[in-house]
């Protein structure tokens, strides 16, 4: 059990002592209870809220209740003073054993260090990506891509299950429209001459192939033949090899969805109208016409009868169509039931959206809610979109794309490490600027290499020991001074930093969190540039190196634990 948790559960055995005593109700809620580093490193090690917290469902002042929590706190082992501060915030110091034993524990956990079971194994369906199946991945998708593979990469560290899900939305016009332009290839490839791609047509050489295949498996069955024939066909067999596609470009990520859901397939097997069902039995679909557009309403506006479903009930600003006047669904429907689907075998669903998606959100959890009468929770993460940039030049057009830069392309330039890693430097509704030259700098400026030269110092040091004969087995730990527990105590967050990460679904928070330790072991190598006994290795003091190996090594394994969630792997040396 990590330091953190120790404190936690020590903190709430001593809330049920004061419960057993009747000063706390039996059933009081600490949810909000928490032990954290203090704000001001003067102020000690750790803090707690839990008088601020409780105070006022106990029905007392914070300070008189921290008056009866702190001395309880003093007999903790590793406790050296507890400190009431302010209105009634509790502040701990903890003597140097308590970091070391931490250090023990980082050690001898390994790669589980940071792994946590608040998530108690609830079933977490995060779907991202779901881009249309008509090309390749750009760097358009990548973002999203990697925010939502980072994300079910931390709520399985913080003991959730996960799903991960792609949508593929194989029932709209654009799908069509796709077939026709492999119709085209598969044309060419037979040994037609094509000409100029069609206005409206998709001109990618990416269907190329797929036309040879098509020429390959059907040879000339269709052609001259009438659209009909040939459509339906199509569809399934381009949309299956953009589907190959686009999972052979998320690979080069490092990305692999457990499930590709159909949008043609939900609307075939009734789903849609089974949510519309479930709806009308709870009264909360009617036929209606929806208001004017606000404003100036445009001139080919007339009022029809639809089918609406009652959002307005949910906190929406207006009702939404779910069936079309023509009896065909709106997408609103048959998302509703895309999540119903995903909601009957999940306790809690993410969906991964570009920021052009934001008007959608509030009735998408609308429906998610009436549909499931608020046993799941849908969360959805806007992701905004990335300024490419080369030198500081904006790059608008790829040479191999024609018209966007693919992913395949970007990953291939500076590798998947640093693609990944980019993508997590800011919060996901932040704008971000990816510029080629800059990624690929060796400076702190760049995060990536900040990061990976951290942990790659600590392997060139472990090397170095090992060939003067050094080894960290059986260090005396007690000789690690002050200054180096300090860089323990920021390890010891990491646990912490998963749980708040999971729950707040922001796995750029280990992107940060990691820079920030970095900086600090980056801050103690250094010191022995200026004062040699600071030195992590000194050949002439074996068992103050020994313990110094053991610290440095327990922070490589924080690190190499923050960027495993990450999906990025910890470099042993830098080229």
């Amino acid at each position: 059990m990590s330091l953190y948790a120790q404190f936690a559960s020590a903190l709430d055995a001593i809330l049920d002592e004061l419960a057993a005593a009747g000063t706390l109700p039996a059933d009081i809620n600490r949810r909000n209870v928490a032990v954290e580093p203090p704000r001001d490193p003067s102020h000690g090690d750790l803090a707690t809220n839990a008088a601020m917290v409780l105070a006022k469902a106990a029905g007392t002042n914070p300070r008189a209740l921290a008056g009866e929590i702190a001395p309880r706190l003093e007999t903790v082992k590793g406790v050296t003073a507890v400190e009431i501060a302010g209105p009634g915030f509790i502040n701990i110091r903890l003597d140097g054993n308590a970091w070391r034993d931490e250090l023990t524990t980082i050690l001898g956990v390994g790669d589980e260090y940071g792994r946590t079971e608040t998530g108690k194994g609830e079933i977490v369906n995060v779907e991202y990506v779901s881009a249309n199946p008509t090309g390749p991945m750009h760097m358009g998708h990548c973002r999203g891509a990697v925010v939502g593979d980072a994300l079910a990469n931390l709520l399985e560290w913080a003991g959730f299950g996960v799903v991960r899900e792609y949508y593929v939305n194989d029932a709209g016009s654009q799908v069509d429209t796709l077939a026709r332009s492999a119709h085209l290839r598969y044309r060419e490839a037979l040994g037609e001459d094509i000409g100029e791609i069609p206005e409206g047509l998709y001109p990618g050489d990416y269907l190329k192939p797929v036309g040879q295949q098509l020429a390959a498996e059907f040879g000339e069955d269709f052609v001259g033949k009438s659209e009909s024939e040939w459509l339906a066909t199509f569809k399934t067999k381009t949309v299956a090899a953009m589907i190959e596609l686009i999972k052979h470009d998320l690979g080069l990520l490092g990305i692999h969805h457990d499930l590709f859901a159909s949008e043609a397939e939900l609307q075939a097997s009734g789903k849609v109208e089974e949510a519309m069902e479930t709806l009308k039995a709870k009264d909360l679909v009617y036929v209606g016409m929806l208001e004017a557009p606000k404003g100036e309403t445009p001139e080919d506006w007339e009022p029809v009868e639809l089918t609406l479903f009652r959002s307005t009930q949910f906190g929406d600003d207006q009702d939404r169509p779910m069936k079309k006047s023509d009896g065909s669904w709106t997408y609103f429907g048959a998302d509703a039931a895309y999540h119903l689907q995903k909601a009957q075998k999940a306790d809690h669903l993410v969906n991964i959206w570009g920021a052009d998606h934001a008007g959608t959100v509030k009735r998408v959890q609308s429906a998610v809610t009436a549909l499931t009468d608020g046993r799941v929770d849908l969360d959805v993460k806007l992701v905004q979109m990335v300024k490419l940039m080369r030198a500081g030049e904006p790059i608008k057009m790829s040479k191999r794309a024609g018209n966007f830069v693919t992913l395949a392309d970007v990953v291939r330039e500076v590798g998947k490490d640093v693609v990944r890693f980019m993508m997590l430097t800011r919060k996901a509704d932040a704008m971000l600027e990816f510029d080629f030259a800059k990624v690929v700098e060796a400076s702190k400026d760049n995060p990536v290499f900040y990061v990976q030269y951290a942990h790659a110092r600590i392997c060139s040091l472990q090397r170095k020991a090992a060939a003067a004969g050094i080894s960290g087995e059986g260090a005396d730990l007690s000789l690690l001074d002050g200054e180096e527990l300090a860089l323990v105590q920021k390890a010891a967050q990491f646990p912490r930093m998963v749980e708040q990460a999971a729950h707040a679904h922001e796995p750029h928070r280990i992107a940060f969190y990691l820079y920030d330790l970095a900086a600090q072991l980056h801050a103690a190598w250094n010191r022995g540039n200026d004062d040699p006994s600071k030195r992590f290795l000194l050949e002439d003091n074996v068992p103050l190196t020994a313990a110094r190996l053991e610290l440095a090594r327990g922070i490589g394994q924080v690190l190499k634990n923050g960027l495993k969630i990450m999906g990025v792997e910890a470099a042993e040396e830098m080229r």
